[in-house]
């Protein structure tokens, strides 16, 4: 019997690769003779980095960068094969610094170019960026600035960091960008559908969750269709509208009106990257999970997609999961056969997440699914 099993991390608790092995372990426990394929995934969010190196054989890199408020911090990124795979979240991520200290009005993406700077200079041409859990929203002007462009006022000055330079901006000057950028590919793994500017722009709907006042929205949103509008004389392509335009304060228009990038849903990204496809078609059965599975999983998370590959191919797929909500079910109609919280007992949520219980919990789980699967 041939088995697929692609598990997302269980944020906080096992990675992607452990609880494909804590899965792989519990239907030895039952079929000894089964052909197990473990295949790390990510939806392009927290943990892609560290699950697809640790599964794909890649390795980390670690480079000293601006954190969003400026400050020097440490950075982890991976290299897989040819290709680097960067969370700008390492950069300049929300939860990076303070919750009193969250400001976009000063926050920058400035640590996100210097992580592609520092791949750039290693020889690295091609790039998977995730983009989710910004603490900013500067249009990725910070980024921009890292790798060379210039964004000048109307004195002729570098406007400063942070969403508050962004109504100063009088010119913009790609005279001394890094050349190495016109050389590269930026696959862009984005879930937001959200334009650049406006009522459903990301300095209305993001701001508030990033630091800003009341008053900073509009000011924000203002600063931000400047900036469109200058970058759009530019750059003809640019398109402030874009679906995913104004995924992480902006930074998603950045990639692409600047660097030509291209945004998709993070899974499809990974899916490609990690060429589980074949495997799947090949499979007599498919499992795969998250740490949380409810009505959101099928909002572009990993087990959906999965799924989809699953149902492609007319495999039965099972899915486990720490928590499963009652709205779960929703996920019962996008490709997902059974869902089962492997949690056995009462217990608190530390001692759910402790990695040595979530592994074994898993293991005991699977194996009483497949006892029953395998008495079919």
């Amino acid at each position: 019997m041939k088995i697929v099993i692609a598990i997302d991390s269980f944020k906080g608790s096992m990675t992607s690769l452990e609880a494909g092995q804590a899965a792989s372990d519990g239907i030895k426990r039952v079929l000894p003779d089964a052909e197990i394929n473990i295949v790390p995934i990510a939806d392009g969010g927290e943990g892609t980095v560290e699950s697809l190196v640790e599964g794909m054989g890649g390795i980390f890199k670690n480079v000293t960068v601006k954190n969003p408020l400026g400050k020097d911090i440490v950075a982890q990124y991976g290299i897989i094969d040819n290709t680097a795979i960067i969370e700008m979240s390492a950069a300049s991520g929300i939860f990076l610094i303070d919750k009193s200290q969250l400001n976009p009005m000063e926050t920058t993406t400035y640590g996100v170019g210097q992580m592609i700077l520092d791949a750039i200079s290693d020889g690295y041409r091609d790039f998977i960026i995730g983009i989710g859990g910004s603490a900013t929203n500067d249009g990725g002007v910070g980024m921009l600035q890292a790798l060379g462009y210039k964004f000048l006022d109307k004195d002729g000055n570098d406007i400063p960091y942070g969403a508050k330079g962004l109504g100063k901006i009088a010119k913009i000057c790609d005279e001394d960008i890094i050349p190495e950028t016109k050389d590269c590919t930026f696959n862009i793994a984005c879930d937001v559908k959200n334009p650049l500017c406006g009522e459903n722009g990301c300095s209305a709907i993001f701001g508030p969750q990033k630091g800003a006042k009341e008053e900073d929205i509009s000011i924000m949103d203002v600063g931000m269709k400047n900036y469109g509008e200058l970058t759009k004389s530019k750059y003809k392509n640019a398109d402030m509208d874009f679906p995913g335009a104004g995924a992480a304060g902006g930074l998603g228009f950045a990639f692409m009106a600047y660097l030509n990038g291209k945004l998709r849903p993070g899974i499809e990204l990974i899916l490609d990257k990690i060429q589980i496809e074949k495997s799947i078609e090949e499979a007599d059965l498919v499992i795969t999970g998250e740490g949380k599975i409810d009505s959101q999983t099928v909002m572009g998370k990993a087990p959906i997609g999965i799924a989809k590959l699953g149902k492609k191919y007319g495999k039965k797929v099972l899915a486990f999961s720490g928590c499963v909500t009652r709205d779960a079910r929703v996920c019962n109609g996008h490709g997902i056969d059974g869902i089962f919280p492997i949690v056995r007992m009462a217990c608190s949520l530390e001692e759910a997440m402790d990695k040595n219980n979530a592994m074994a919990n898993m293991a005991d789980c699977v194996e009483q699914v497949m006892r029953l699967y395998n008495l079919r």
